[in-house]
């Protein structure tokens, strides 16, 4: 293997590593926002976590 493709070669897993790495940030990002857990009743001596429950 010739210098230029050992190169090449580094320059395109580097590529897919940080491809990968962005598609799974993006991926929990995505899941964080869209999953809303639903109100639940808070014990007696609590008050809700948020106002609209």
């Amino acid at each position: 293997m010739t210098q230029i493709s050992q190169r090449r070669l580094a320059i395109l897993g580097a590529v897919v590593l940080a491809g990968v790495f962005l598609a799974a940030n993006a991926h929990l990002l995505t899941v964080a926002l869209r999953s809303q857990p639903d109100c639940v009743a808070p014990a007696p001596d609590k008050p809700p976590a948020r106002r609209a429950c």
